[in-house]
């Protein structure tokens, strides 16, 4: 039976970690079989120039609300999860957590359902899970709708912790405002990525609550109390916790390019900053317009507002925010790459792909353009 043989030079391999120059990757029938400097990888079948482009494993993208037209909060049901992740595959992304924002008990529930059925079911791409919300603050809202917004219940609590036992991964953005240290700390015993957001918490309080055990934040910046010269804030506080790790919406709208300069600059680690693309039923359509809760949000020049102005999630791929990244905020490239891949595969578990051989498919890869306006799918 003849191989399939396909080999890729003449670019740049990311490898999760840096970037390498002047390597080869092969494949056999879609499994990489070899990577290493050119000169060691056998040029046999195929050999595909990359002209200066780069190899990466897929993105891993931790806030997504739709994609393909559709809307998590709209159709929470599995066959909607299959239409988003595939959307997002085309877009580069290989691992995602479908995301639900704030909606009713029933509406959560039925997420989780869909969640459990995907994972189960081997959904490609659905790796768990992301609630963001109805436990927030209405003070910072942002476009989630104050009239279902209220604190953790008991019967809250349980269900988040019984779907911690069903799905690989489960997050979710809770406000001091409407959940207790004590809950923080039942969910984080229970493996639930904690995460900060949607809050005007104070300095003080935040830092309690990472004690409890939230160990992540929520679009830094968006939609939270800010640094201020009295009251660092949630922002502060975030950048001042060397375990926590946020996201980031990295389009030049949500966060002025020169802020995500500062917070790359002031973060300490093991926690880092990564990228979200926070996308919206828009993702991989040419729409403008999509209802959120029976409100019209609308597409123009790069953002989706509500009718009053409100930012309602974000119109990015997470090309895009790589681009904006390194042109803009001066990120190195490696450095952007691993926001996008590593960093949240690492904050979910999730190893990145190994290079060795018989460790990866192609289809764990995308080809970036080399210069970072387009991606495509290895197959």
């Amino acid at each position: 039976m003849t191989q399939a043989v396909a080999v890729y030079r003449n670019g740049l391999i990311f490898d999760g970690r840096c970037l390498r120059e002047g390597h080869a990757i092969r494949f056999e029938n879609g499994v990489l079989t070899a990577f290493g400097p050119a000169a060691d990888v056998p040029q046999d079948g195929e050999v595909v120039d990359l002209a200066g482009d780069i190899i990466s494993a897929g993105y891993v993208d931790l806030q997504v609300n739709g994609g393909d037209g559709v809307m998590f909060n709209e159709d929470p049901s599995q066959g909607a999860l299959h239409r988003i992740a595939a959307a997002h595959r085309q877009l580069g992304v290989t691992v995602l957590l479908p995301t639900l924002i704030t909606d009713t008990a029933d509406k959560s529930q039925a997420a989780i359902a869909a969640a459990i059925d995907a994972v189960r079911a081997g959904t490609p791409g659905i790796a768990g899970l992301h609630l963001e919300g109805p436990h927030l603050s209405i003070s910072r809202k942002g476009a989630h709708d104050p009239a279902l917004i209220r604190p953790m219940e008991k019967e809250d609590l349980d269900a988040l912790l019984a779907a911690a036992e069903a799905l690989p991964v489960l997050k979710v953005t809770v406000a001091p405002e409407n959940v207790t240290e004590a809950q923080v700390a039942a969910l984080s015993k229970a493996g639930v990525l904690v995460s900060l957001g949607h809050t005007d918490a104070d300095f003080g309080t935040c830092c309690r609550y990472f004690a409890a055990g939230a160990r992540c934040v929520t679009h830094l910046f968006n939609a939270m109390s800010q640094l201020g010269n009295r009251e660092p804030g949630l922002v502060g506080a975030t950048l001042a916790t060397r375990a926590i790790s946020s996201g980031l919406i990295a389009d030049g709208v949500h966060v002025h390019p020169e802020s995500m300069r500062t917070a790359w600059a002031a973060k300490a680690g093991p926690g880092r900053i990564f990228l979200v693309s926070d996308a919206m039923a828009v993702a991989g359509t040419d729409r403008t317009t999509f209802e959120l809760g029976g409100r019209e949000i609308s597409r123009k020049n790069g953002t989706l507002t509500l009718a009053d102005g409100t930012l309602a999630g974000a119109d990015l791929d997470l090309t895009t925010a790589i681009r904006v990244s390194v042109e803009k905020v001066g990120l190195r490239l490696h450095d952007a790459l691993q926001a996008a891949t590593s960093t949240p595969a690492d904050l979910i578990g999730r190893p990145i792909v190994d290079l060795s051989p018989g460790a990866a498919a192609l289809s764990d890869f995308i080809r970036i353009s080399q210069d970072l306006r387009g991606v495509s799918v290895l197959s």
